[in-house]
């Protein structure tokens, strides 16, 4: 959605409300890696001190809290059947278990999406992840997230544009 531009202005972009949800799921996810920390604590504090709010001077984005808690409580009832299909779609020199936690719950939550958010076109969802991969990486992890993100969507949903890993 763009606001009309003032003249000699550009149109204003408001963010993408989903997008913010799902950065702020993976940051949620790592959170509980790192920490360990309970679904209903992390939903609750990043609903209330997180999400649209400032936190040590900078600016959380506007994100639509229905879509972050969809996320966020889906990957953790369903990781068990999310992180074998994560193996299958890495290679075997790079099991699940060497992936920083980052990496971790970037793949968890966009094989979370191609799993049960059939709604939402697998293109969206790769291109989603990915960049949230680019803001925490600069080397190969995004090209990695693209890889299986793909290998999962065809696996998943019959859709996909690369081939399978043999």
């Amino acid at each position: 959605m763009s606001e009309p531009a003032s003249p000699g202005q550009p149109a204003v972009r408001h963010a993408n409300k989903r997008g913010a949800a799902r950065l702020a799921a993976v940051q949620a996810l790592y959170q509980m890696d790192v920490a360990g920390s309970g679904v209903f604590e992390i939903t609750a504090e990043y609903e209330a001190f997180r999400l649209g709010k400032e936190v040590d001077g900078a600016l959380y984005r506007e994100a639509d809290a229905q879509w972050f808690r969809a996320i966020l409580t889906g990957v953790v009832e369903n990781q068990k059947t999310i992180d074998p299909i994560i193996r299958q779609a890495l290679t075997d020199d790079w099991p699940l278990s060497r992936l920083d936690s980052t990496l971790r719950a970037i793949l968890r939550a966009g094989v979370y999406e191609l799993m049960k958010r059939e709604d939402v076109p697998v293109a969206v969802i790769v291109t989603e992840y990915v960049d949230i991969a680019k803001a925490f990486y600069e080397e190969d992890e995004p090209k990695l997230v693209n890889a299986v993100l793909d290998r999962v969507s065809r696996r998943v949903r019959g859709e996909g544009r690369g081939k399978d890993a043999s």
